[in-house]
């Protein structure tokens, strides 16, 4: 499993906008082989931003890879560079990660990616 972030710091006057902007947009991630789920985080406020966090969990990085080099990562990110950017502080922060270990509700868990 490979889950992937991106951070973003969001003036506390934009936070309606930007989460308006992600709730109403064009989604194809389900189209993706080893897409498995999304989330759109809002994290803690402080003074000067809002914290939020784009969560995407995929089969493998491999499948996490190929769709960054699709036509639908294309079009889902043809708008980053413009408009979008006036919603938040900076630059999106990205974070990926695989995943080790995983524990379910029932109480089973598995060792996914042991370090060698």
């Amino acid at each position: 499993m490979y889950i992937a972030m991106n951070r973003f710091k969001v003036e506390p006057d934009l936070a309606k906008d930007f989460e308006q902007l992600w709730i109403t947009r064009e989604v194809n991630l389900h189209k993706e082989p080893g897409f498995q789920s999304f989330h759109l985080l809002r994290g803690p406020a402080r003074e000067d931003h809002i914290l939020y966090s784009s969560h995407t969990v995929w089969n493998s990085f491999a499948d996490f890879e190929a769709w960054t080099k699709s036509e639908s990562f294309r079009k889902s990110h043809a708008s980053a560079g413009g408009a979008t950017r006036k919603l938040y502080l900076g630059h999106p922060e990205f974070e990926g990660f695989e995943a080790i270990q995983e524990v379910r509700s029932d109480g089973s868990k598995s060792v996914l990616a042991a370090a060698e």
